[in-house]
């Protein structure tokens, strides 16, 4: 009997109270279809109401995919634990589920995506639950916030500190979904699922296990139904004993604002020379910088934001495939994408299934990670999670305490300050108006990386800006570099609001990175 039905019919599946687990990472993946049929139900007959909502990655964004915002009507959702959230443009409003979190409409808890896969891997084994050192002396911690976002969560907490085997650890319970709504590209009629124009497989095996091992029913929405018996095994990531229903979505987005990109799920390698190269800037210079702290042979994790356009300095300086990037949302090797298509790759070498991703981030087993950041604290303490005056300007922690709390080495990047006009003048840093909003601050508004924790466990941590590069070295910051042209007292100390330290051995940024052109990179060998 073949399995496929319309999303009204889908949805009908689900009922008041369900915990409802959702696949997605903003518009990659996304089951909007699937979303849209259950947020137009209720607003028709107001059920199913008061459902809990699990997103391990954010689900929709602020561009076109709605996602969670299907869902974000008053009374559907009573509960969201989200990694992540849909997030934009400060002068937009809000998305509708930052509008019902800020209300406080409902519980809302922010955890790392990947503690969130690990609670459903564990309710799928039915087993007690997550025991980790992930997200200790962070905001997950309930020492500092417990992941909690607002004041209904606070009332409500989700994680707990135990003592096990003489040590410290924080407790999550499994999650066991009664819906698991996820999505592929292809289906037989007996559910099989395949992938094959996807950017990535997120979790959808992990969702399937833990709803259908819960008693629970899983949804699939697929551009397109193949006839029984025509996909190939070694294709199909999720078997069909696991999905109930099937759901048709011919239209569907291959991620956030794009149609279909034949390079972001392999079908097609890109040359080189078509990636656009970053323009020279400021912003420019400082992802120069952070290339200059890899090493060739290293595998590198890389996150949103300036560093985000490090693999094209590489690319343009002869230097693509010197290092192996991968991605939280799976992509492995390849030119990781910008923009509406960031989460994807072009040109990967694999794709790896998100829980699996994250247990090789959580665990510290890669080389170097690539981050942003909002806020440096005194201690070397980031906060990349939390923008108190416009919250949906970000998206929330996603998996950024899962690899940075025990990654080797960190290279957080971003301006000194916010809202500084600047200019390279003949090699040399300008600041024609000073930034108003330190970055460097006595303390974060949110710990998302604990500089405190980073110095006890030996990480190596570094932070690039345009106008300096600072250590963190036992406990404190110190600036190592400074940019050509630039004071260090009027232009660096006297700017920050937190006690910055300044080397003995003082020097000059590479006054290579202040000039247009490339910049004759050179990567050293791993271990030499």
């Amino acid at each position: 009997m073949s399995k496929v039905k319309t999303a009204e019919e889908a949805v009908r599946l689900v009922k008041d109270s369900d915990v409802v687990a959702v696949n997605s990472s903003s518009g990659l993946c996304c089951p909007d279809a699937v979303l849209s049929a259950l947020g137009a139900r209720f607003a028709g007959e107001g059920a199913p109401r008061d459902l809990t909502t699990v997103h391990p990655i954010a689900a929709g964004d602020m561009f076109g995919t709605k996602g969670v915002d299907h869902l974000a009507q008053p009374g559907m959702i009573a509960c969201i634990i989200g990694g992540s959230y849909p997030s934009g443009p400060s002068s937009a409003e809000p998305p509708l589920i930052w509008q019902r979190i800020l209300a406080n409409d409902l519980r809302a808890y922010n955890l790392p995506s990947g503690v969130i896969f690990d609670m459903l891997r564990e309710g799928a084994a039915r087993r007690p639950g997550v025991l980790t050192k992930i997200g200790m002396q962070t905001f997950v911690d309930p020492d500092l916030e417990g992941g909690a976002m607002n004041d209904a969560a606070r009332a409500a907490p989700i994680v707990q500190r135990r003592h096990f085997e003489g040590e410290d650890w924080l407790y999550f319970r499994p999650i066991a979904p009664d819906v698991a709504i996820i999505r592929a590209s292809t289906a037989d009629e007996r559910g099989n699922l395949s992938f094959e124009q996807e950017g990535a497989y997120l979790g959808a095996m992990e969702l399937a296990l833990a709803a259908r091992n819960s008693g629970g029913v899983v949804i699939a929405q697929v551009r397109r139904v193949a006839m029984n018996g025509s996909l190939r095994p070694h294709d199909v990531r999720v078997p069909g004993i696991l999905v109930d229903v099937v759901v048709e979505a011919p239209e569907q987005l291959q991620t956030t604002a794009t149609p279909y990109d034949p390079a972001i799920s392999g079908e097609l390698i890109r040359p080189l020379d078509s990636f656009s190269l970053p323009e020279f800037g400021v912003g420019k210079v400082i992802a120069r910088r952070v290339a200059q702290e890899l090493q060739a042979g290293w595998a590198v994790n890389i996150g949103f934001g300036i560093s985000a356009n490090v693999p094209r300095i590489l690319v343009e300086e002869g230097q693509h495939g010197a290092v192996t990037w991968m991605i939280e949302q799976g992509a492995v090797g390849g030119v990781p994408l910008l923009d509406f298509k960031f989460g994807c790759a072009a040109n990967a070498e694999a794709f790896v299934a998100s829980p699996h991703q994250f247990a090789y981030f959580q665990a510290g087993g890669f080389d170097a990670s690539l981050l942003s950041f909002l806020e440096v604290g005194r201690d070397g303490s980031v906060n990349v999670s939390r923008l108190s005056a416009v919250p949906h300007r970000t998206a929330g922690a996603g998996g950024f305490v899962d690899i940075t709390s025990r990654a080797k080495r960190i290279v957080f990047s971003g301006n000194f300050n916010a809202g500084a006009k600047m200019r390279i003048t003949d090699g040399q840093l300008v600041i024609d108006r000073e930034g108003r909003i330190p970055k460097f601050v006595d303390a974060v508004d949110q710990v998302s990386f604990s500089g405190s924790r980073a110095s006890d466990q030996g990480q190596q941590v570094t932070y690039v800006t345009e106008r300096c590069v600072i250590c963190l070295r036992g406990g404190r910051l110190v600036v190592t570099e400074l940019a050509p042209g630039l004071d260090l007292q009027r232009d660096v100390l006297d700017q920050c609001s937190g006690a910055l330290e300044v080397a003995a051995d003082l020097r000059p940024m590479d006054a290579r990175l202040f000039r247009p052109g490339p910049m004759g990179l050179s990567l050293t060998p791993a271990g030499a």
